[in-house]
């Protein structure tokens, strides 16, 4: 029988090369809201959310000023951002749209919702929520069935004036 990984298991955190530790900090500290928990001079950064010890390193240990890794390359596609709540991604939306920050795309998973954009370093960024396990799509067998269809960004922010009523 193949191995399984148990269910608990979790992916920790995220540990990324970076040209420049200011203008990511800029990025993941400033306009995302990450918490520093320890720095390390001008070579490393541990962000986290919620006092966590880090779910974001960034270091420039082997990229200082290092042009942006090829597109069309081997490599991270892209860091995905859990967030607990709809409210939570419309709140982030927001801010990078009043921040007038660049996205790179946005979709509906059917198991979530996701904001798509690249930090300075050119790393793909993915924020998102999951939609309850109940909404997920899954077929007469039992089998899911994810696509990516269009986000109804209007419906999102909604979620910012909705308990406000």
């Amino acid at each position: 029988m193949d191995y399984i990984v148990p269910p608990q298991t979790r992916i920790g955190h995220v540990h990324l090369k970076v040209a420049d530790l200011d203008r990511a900090l800029s990025f993941y500290k400033d306009l995302l809201g990450f918490e520093i928990m320890e720095r390390y001079g001008t070579q490393a950064v541990f962000l986290s959310a919620g006092g966590y010890h880090h779910h974001i390193g960034l270091n420039t240990w082997h990229s200082k000023n290092a042009q942006p890794a090829p597109v069309h390359s081997a490599g991270l596609f892209h860091t995905a951002i859990l967030y607990s709540t709809r409210k939570d991604l419309a709140v982030i939306l927001k801010r990078l749209l009043d921040a007038k920050y660049p996205f790179t795309g946005f979709a509906d998973h059917g198991v979530s919702e996701a904001l798509y954009l690249n930090d300075p370093d050119e790393n793909g960024v993915e924020l998102y929520w999951d939609k309850p396990r109940e909404l997920w799509p899954f077929d007469e067998k039992g089998e899911l069935h994810m696509y990516t269809k269009e986000l109804d960004l209007d419906s999102l922010l909604g979620e910012l004036t909705a308990n406000a009523q």
